[in-house]
């Protein structure tokens, strides 16, 4: 069972979540359940196996992260001393074919939020940017194209 690095942000996110399937939908899908139940015949009650359904999904759901929770270990660094990139930084970059900057935080798969600048560190760029420092160049492969980028600053 290998440990999941995650930032604290990620860990009360996913905490939060499994908290809230556990004492809010779990109880609410259970009373939609015996309710639709007490109309009687079950073989053609759509509202008994539409609960049914969504009863699963909730459950599988409460299992993933259960098991997410578990093995997350929150990971906290001092970025603001660090010699090269490290999971859990801001960094600061630029395109050098567009001539644009990005600014990227490096998370896990878990708390990946690319339209908020939060990428995983397992992604094609969050691999190319760990163990880099300030100045250094990367090509990354996306599924598109080859990308270029220069690191300006992280923290």
């Amino acid at each position: 069972m290998d440990n999941i690095p995650v930032t604290k942000e990620t860990y009360d996110l996913l905490t939060q979540e499994l908290e809230n399937l556990k004492k809010v939908e779990r109880p609410r899908i259970l009373q939609e359940i015996a309710e639709a139940r007490a109309q009687g015949d079950l073989s053609e009650n759509f509202e008994y196996h539409s609960a049914k359904d969504q009863q699963g999904k909730i459950e599988s759901r409460i299992q993933f992260l259960e098991d997410r929770v578990a093995r997350s270990v929150i990971i906290e660094h001092d970025t603001t001393a660090a010699t090269r990139i490290l999971f859990g930084a801001t960094v600061k970059v630029k395109d050098l074919s567009l001539g644009k900057e990005y600014e990227y935080t490096l998370v896990s798969p878990e708390g990946s939020d690319p339209v908020n600048g939060k990428i995983s560190s397992v992604s094609p760029i969050g691999k190319a940017l760990i163990g880099k420092t300030r100045g250094d160049k990367v090509e990354v492969q996306t599924p598109k194209k080859v990308i270029k980028l220069e690191i300006l600053d992280y923290k």
